[in-house]
């Protein structure tokens, strides 16, 4: 399938006359002039020029269509098209009371698209990358049911339950990120201005100092000699490990792989990744797409490297004829309790059903270990804390505690 490219945002001003005669000039964000023209058209206003800019960064973050947005949308539109209103009525309705200009434009494209007797399928595919295969394909399945208001509910549904499993994630993770950025600047703050002064004091008590103490004062040294190029190192670093991930399949796959296996929050990663799977599973299979294509469509939405290549191994496997549950099984990347579930659903010709319980489980898993995180990392953050910022404190007292030894 052809990938739609994005297209940027950009700021046209106009000069006309319109349907009294006179002269008038505006400006109007749109993806492109045909948009801008159109709009025009309809106000009755005579085209004399328009002129192309680009908008500023702020603008261009404003008006941006995000993941969230198409949620709404999809939500937006599977409320109207419940209650009977067309799908054309129902476009235009959110695009008026919408404030992002690329919203409106990608709306507009589509509206036209399906007044002009393309599918809507087609037309939600060409007007933006944001409506991906799975998407587009779930409309296309409604589309040839006649069950297009059922089908937008449910990827109402699952993009909602997606984006509630994806904040959880990032919940997870901001918790250790903010203590390990914390605990690394209070120790570079210490390093850097409250141990140069303790250093100071320590050459007038003309002893020797203790061996831990001498360490760090050569560690507070070599930070503040060489703390910029240790910055320029760790960017050089990143920027080295995302050329060589977007360049090496392996590297990504084994990078993939390593974030599974982080403590607790590895977890996390591989328990989203399975409720993901089998949330997208069971939306695409239980809206009439032949599992294969679904299979195929769900690996593109995993998330995770090393998933995506075991459901694709999975989907390899049963187009040559093998259960699904055995090909799973193959992977190794899945526990015995989903494909236990996964079996019985086969079996009992509730696939779907199957799939949903067992997102619902992993979904309530990765729920309570996020809410429980900070009960689970306490222990490793105190000592964590106590062996960096700890440990420099009493570096930096210990000859004061020799010193009051000796005087007593």
């Amino acid at each position: 399938m052809r990938k739609t490219k994005q297209v940027q945002l950009k700021n046209y001003r106009w000069k006309g006359i319109n349907s009294v005669g006179k002269r008038v000039s505006g400006q109007i964000l749109a993806l492109s002039e045909l948009e801008v023209r159109d709009k025009l058209k309809e106000q009755y206003i005579q085209i004399k020029k328009i002129k192309k800019g680009n908008v500023s960064f702020f603008t261009r973050i404003t008006h941006r269509v995000k993941a969230k947005d198409i949620t709404i949308l999809t939500r937006q539109l599977a409320t109207m098209l419940g209650t009977g209103v067309p799908i054309i009525q129902a476009l235009k309705l959110v695009s008026d009371n919408n404030r992002k200009a690329e919203m409106k434009s990608i709306l507009s494209q589509v509206s036209k698209g399906v007044e002009a007797g393309t599918p809507i399928s087609k037309a939600l595919r060409t007007a933006s990358p944001h409506f991906d295969a799975l998407y587009v394909d779930l409309v296309a399945t409604g589309e040839q049911s006649g069950n297009l208001p059922e089908v937008f509910e449910r990827l109402a549904t699952y993009r909602e339950k997606s984006e509630q499993l994806r904040a959880k994630v990032i919940k997870a993770l901001i918790y250790p990120a903010m203590v390990i950025m914390v605990a690394l600047s209070v120790s570079y703050l210490m390093l850097t201005m409250v141990i140069p002064e303790f250093e100071s004091m320590f050459k007038g008590f003309g002893a020797d100092l203790p061996w831990f103490t001498q360490q760090v004062l050569y560690l507070s040294h070599w930070v503040q000699a060489y703390s910029f190029m240790i910055l320029l190192s760790l960017v050089a670093l990143i920027i080295a490990v995302k050329v060589i991930r977007k360049k090496s399949f392996r590297v990504r796959l084994s990078t993939s792989k390593l974030s599974l296996k982080l403590p607790v929050i590895g977890g996390v990663f591989s328990k989203a990744a399975i409720a993901k799977f089998s949330r997208t599973l069971a939306t695409s299979f239980s809206a009439g797409i032949p599992i294969l294509t679904s299979l195929k469509t769900t690996a593109k939405t995993s998330g995770n490297l090393h998933y995506q290549t075991a459901i694709d191994s999975v989907h390899q496997e049963t187009s040559a004829g093998m259960p699904m549950y055995i090909a799973m099984r193959n992977t190794a990347a899945f526990p015995e309790m989903v494909l236990q579930m996964v079996m019985i659903g086969e079996e009992s010709g509730c696939l779907d059903d199957m799939l949903n319980k067992v997102a619902t489980i992993y979904e309530f898993e990765v729920d309570n270990t996020v809410d429980n995180l900070g009960k689970i990392l306490e222990p490793l953050i105190i000592v964590f804390l106590g062996v960096v910022i700890g440990g420099l404190v009493v570096a930096m007292y210990l000859p004061i505690f020799n010193l009051m030894s000796v005087l007593g």
